[in-house]
């Protein structure tokens, strides 16, 4: 279990209301899908595929929840159009339980690992700098010593904003001027918060995907000035995707993934899009953990991503 996992009626709140236009766009287009039909036949599970590919689930992962509901269909004989909604919700969270989605997991800090070192990437825009930010708030708010590294030197302004975040959380940073080598504050970041016992160091790196080979480079070169200090650092490499983008996020996971080694996700902006379908493709393509989804601007708005919880949320409960 990660630290951040219990649910409390507040956060099941703001996931409702954060999920509030996919899960409308979602039931507005099931209730026209089933229309006048009492049973699951094909022209049902025709509108249904149709359903989730414009609800930004994405191609492939619909044709693996219709075929499971096919199957469920075939198996039961007679499947009711009311009990639609129950069965497209255990499908997709068995899918999701398939893909290493753990529920209420977030970042769990071993004993044996301090300190916990967090690279974010992700494409300017995606709300990086931000869900850093509000990571460290959970951190300190668990009790835990957090350093920020800002190694987004081409940007001014992702330097500032970091500087704000780290201000209102409360927690060091480490950034040098404009133009420094990202690898560079990375390496004094992990050297300062190793000097000065902390639990956990959060880097952000810069996000620009209009040159693959450079961002490939780059960040191995953080990876590598990383391990100079923390052999094994760095533990996660945290991927932000922005959920209103759709299937644009999807383009930009592959970009990342084939760039470096992702093994976390984290999918932001979800409250007022009616695409938060993104997060099941994305989950069941890259077979990558979501870890965490951003669901407002409040520091308490990003919140360790519980699939039981979310599709309960999406197709009611």
């Amino acid at each position: 279990m990660g630290i951040f996992s219990f649910f409390s009626k507040e956060k099941k709140e703001t996931l409702d209301k954060g999920l509030s236009k996919t899960k409308e766009n979602v039931f507005t287009k099931i209730t026209r899908a089933i229309a006048g039909k009492s049973k699951v036949d094909d022209a049902v599970l025709d509108n249904l595929e149709e359903v989730l590919i414009t609800s930004d689930v994405g191609v492939e992962t619909t044709l693996k929840i219709i075929d499971r509901i096919e199957k469920r269909v075939e198996r039961d004989k007679y499947v009711t159009t009311s009990e639609l909604t129950g069965i497209l919700r255990d499908e997709i969270a068995n899918l999701l339980t398939e893909n290493k989605t753990e529920d209420g997991d977030g970042f769990t800090l071993p004993e044996d690992k301090k300190p916990y070192v967090i690279m974010v990437v992700g494409v300017n825009g995606v709300g990086k700098t931000t869900t850093i930010g509000k990571l460290a708030y959970q951190f300190k708010k668990a009790g835990k010593k957090v350093y920020l590294g800002a190694a987004d030197t081409f940007r001014a302004a992702a330097v500032e904003q970091l500087v704000i975040w780290s201000e209102r959380v409360g927690v060091p940073i480490v950034k040098q001027k404009m133009g420094s080598d990202p690898a560079s504050v990375a390496f004094d970041a992990l050297s300062s918060a190793k000097a000065n016992d902390a639990d956990v160091v959060i880097i952000d790196t810069a996000g620009r995907l209009h040159n693959k080979i450079n961002l490939m480079n780059e960040l191995t070169k953080i990876k590598n000035v990383m391990k100079k200090v923390i052999p094994d650092a760095p533990h996660e490499i945290l991927l932000v995707l922005d959920g209103s983008t759709g299937q644009n996020a999807f383009e930009q996971a592959k970009q990342f993934t084939a760039a470096t080694e992702v093994n976390a996700l984290a999918v932001t902006k979800l409250d007022g899009t009616a695409k938060g379908g993104v997060v099941i493709g994305i989950s069941d393509q890259f077979k990558i953990p979501v870890k965490y989804i951003g669901l407002g601007e409040g520091i308490e708005d990003l919140q360790v991503f519980r699939k039981r919880e979310f599709v309960n949320s999406l197709f009611g409960e």
